[in-house]
């Protein structure tokens, strides 16, 4: 599906293009921000725009490239960042009021790679506050609203990151990712969103949710542009105590490597249970594709998604409450009482608990990568649904209703409580019109295995999914 506005090109066709002359960064740059301005009053995917900012070094990467400096593989090419990722002289909010007047001195180490690599900062994204939550209904700067139908949710905690990529309002983004929180709103959104092996980017810098399983990834257009944002920012740093040292890939460089003959692990169960038919039938369809490219689909079978649920909420719960004790007993009053309730359990939740989930999560570890040495990746759904309207709690299935919170992180923290690397592609739209995900996930560092056959996939099916109309109009209140 082609885009229906030539003016945003990918980040890795733009990257060629301003290298190459032909492309001024300033000029880019500018219809990003002239997009910012058209688009974001009714998405309310950013928090803070810095223009001036933006225009400024945009215009030092044009006059790089007149003087002939080297440059980097993101040079002049206009990202945003989720509102947790530290920058220097520009406030990181964490999208709460707790911190709104916040303006750290220093950038994280995602987002100095970023500037080496070259890329221009057009603004900082909203998030569900804290990223304490996956529908990015946020009372405090409003929910981000979904590209495609402005009535239903963005997905979280990373849907402003995903709302710009969408609307082209920044041609990659940075997120984060606890539980889910790049690839349900790229999912929702129609982007591809990358979720790392844990300590392959560094989280120095980046405010925490929870910190053994917080990941920070790339939101972008396509797996192309995936790819060379993962390689600019992925690498040891000694400011982060779960980085991993070992080398990088060249991601970008891979993606050519096809998909005859690999063994795509397929989970039935618990997997592919409780899905919307429009989602089982994009995934299927996938499927289908995928052998069509040579590949073996293997049944395999994972433990049941409700134990997963229960080791991550004993696990989360005390890491999230370890970082927000002195500000709820100090400015309880501040949060919104969706985040503050959730968050309050942490207080008492036994300490045996937690050192259980631990002990259940290796052992959960062990089993999928005792399955993953039988296949190279597993294939799924990456949500069982699509976006629910903003106001929505609960999902209707057959047997019974389920919350959107569990509907919308059921098919990914998996990868979370493993650290395995997981992608989400868009495999297609619903009867509504609303995008579909399919989830790839690899072995430990096998990002370059993930990412070559989602691009296999992703080159075979066509997809480019840009929303087909990018000012539908106004929804008449907010949620």
């Amino acid at each position: 599906m082609s885009s229906p506005d030539p003016v945003i090109p990918t980040l890795a066709a733009a990257a060629r293009e301003i290298r190459s002359g032909r492309l001024s960064s300033v000029t880019l740059t500018r219809a990003v921000l002239d997009r910012i301005a058209r688009f974001d009053r009714d998405t309310h995917a950013f928090i803070t725009v810095t223009s001036e900012l933006a225009l400024e070094q945009a215009g030092e990467a044009d006059r790089a490239i007149h003087n002939g400096v080297p440059v980097g593989p993101l040079h002049g090419v206009p990202v945003s960042l989720k509102d947790l990722v530290d920058t220097a002289g520009v406030p990181t909010t964490a999208a709460s009021r707790v911190l709104a007047d916040r303006i750290p001195t220093r950038d994280a180490t995602v987002a100095r790679r970023l500037a080496a690599a070259g890329a221009v900062l057009v603004g900082k994204t909203s998030l569900h506050e804290f990223a304490f939550g996956v529908t990015n209904v946020n009372p405090h700067y409003g929910p981000v609203r979904n590209p495609w139908d402005r009535l239903r949710m963005s997905g979280g905690s990373s849907g402003g990151s995903a709302a710009s990529v969408a609307l082209g309002m920044a041609l990659g983004s940075i997120g984060t990712d606890t539980g889910g929180s790049i690839r349900i709103p790229s999912a929702l959104c129609g982007t591809v969103g990358l979720k790392p092996t844990y300590g392959r980017v560094s989280v120095a810098g980046v405010l925490p949710l929870s910190v053994s399983l917080d990941h920070v990834g790339p939101i972008t257009r396509t797996v192309e542009d995936a790819a060379i944002m993962l390689e600019a920012i992925a690498g040891y740093d000694p400011d982060d105590p779960s980085a991993v040292d070992r080398p990088i890939d060249r991601y970008a460089g891979a993606l050519d490597a096809g998909v005859r003959g690999r063994r795509l692990g397929v989970p039935r169960k618990p997997f592919f249970e409780r899905l919307e038919p429009d989602v089982e039938f994009a995934v299927e369809t996938a499927l289908s594709m995928l052998e069509d490219l040579g590949v073996v689909l293997v049944n395999v079978e994972l433990p049941d998604t409700e134990g997963h649920e229960a080791i991550f909420r004993n696990i989360a719960t005390p890491e999230v409450y370890d970082f927000h004790e002195t500000y709820l007993e100090t400015k309880r009053e501040l949060y919104g009482d969706d985040v503050a309730n959730r968050m309050a359990p942490g207080a008492t939740m036994p300490a045996v608990d937690y050192v259980r989930a631990q002990r259940e999560r290796t052992a959960l570890t062990r089993i999928v990568e005792q399955v993953l040495g039988k296949v190279d990746l597993l294939v799924l759904p990456a949500l069982p649904i699509t976006a629910p309207r903003i106001e929505q709690s609960t999902i209707r299935w057959p047997d019974g209703d389920e919350p959107v919170l569990g509907a919308l992180t059921r098919t990914t923290r998996l990868a979370n409580l493993t650290g395995l690397p997981a992608i989400s592609v868009p495999c297609g739209l619903s009867q509504a019109g609303l995008p579909v995900g399919l989830q790839l996930i690899g072995p430990r560092f096998g990002e370059s295995a993930v990412l070559s056959a989602a691009y296999a996939y992703e080159q075979e099916a066509g997809w480019d999914l840009r929303p087909p109309d990018p000012e539908p109009p106004a929804p008449e209140h907010d949620a």
